[in-house]
Order: C-alpha cells, then structure tokens, then sequence
C-alpha cells in the first residue's frame, strides 16, 4: 500500500462534510454558478444515484458498508498500482461520506446539478466514487493490455 495515498480518503470525506454544511445555506430556488451550465440546489436524496432503491435505508448502509470494505481490503493488498490505489480511496472516502449521512439522518444531502443535461443532482461523495470508479477500470484495462 503506497502510505501517501491514504490521505485521499479522508480528504474526500472532509470536502463532503464541508460542502453538504455549506449547503445547507442555498436558497430554495438554488444559485447559478454559471448560467446555462452549473447551478446549486439543495436536494435530500433517500436513495442512491438517480434516487435508485429510495426508502430502502437499510439496503443502502449495507451497500456502503460492503463498499467501504472491499476498499479497505484491496487497499491493504502489496501488489496493486498506484492509480488503483487512488481510485479505491476516492470511492472509500466518498461511501464513507454518503454512509455517515444515511445513518444519522436518513436521507443524502445533494447540490451540485448541470443544467446543460438531465442528469441527477449529486455531491462532492458522488465525485470521488464517481472518478474512484473511472480511476479503477483505467487500472484494469491498461492491465489487460500489458
């Protein structure tokens, strides 16, 4: 395990909390960043991606749960490069994230939302599970090339 990258994850969970706090101040009609493009809204989401498995609070603590386990477990593994390991943190910091949320609250707080696509409203957790994600399946495939 390359010891620097362990920081990601708790980086990713802080930017999470500090960004959902923050949230909690956008109007009720949301703030253009930039029009056309990028507006914040404060949503609260009891689902997943795309309000999936929504009043299922229980499934979803325990999707995270397994999440933030195989994470942790791969992370421990010697022999993983450094651009799966940056992945996997991303992904462990963000399930952490949406997790601490579903437990004491219920629900997900969301903001970020492109106004150039229909797409879901979504957080700064979303982000590093999202690009975790990318990261890991960049990984596998340059693997299955060499």
């Amino acid at each position: 395990m390359i010891r620097k990258e362990w920081g990601i994850a708790p980086a990713v969970f802080a930017v999470d909390r500090v960004t959902k706090i923050l949230a909690e101040g956008i109007p009720p009609e949301g703030t253009q960043l930039i029009p056309g493009v990028l507006r914040l809204r404060y949503v609260r989401n009891t689902g997943m991606a795309f309000s999936l498995l929504s009043g299922r609070p229980w499934l979803l603590i325990l999707l995270s749960l397994a999440v933030i386990t195989g994470a942790a477990l791969v992370l421990r593994h010697k022999k993983i490069s450094r651009l799966a390991v940056i992945g996997l943190a991303g992904m462990l910091g963000g399930a952490a994230g949406n997790l601490a949320d579903r437990i004491f609250t219920g629900s997900v707080p969301d903001m970020i939302e492109f106004l150039f696509v229909r797409f879901a409203v979504f957080n700064a957790a979303d982000v590093g599970l999202t690009l975790g994600c990318a990261l890991v399946m960049i990984d596998l495939l340059r693997r299955d090339q060499a």
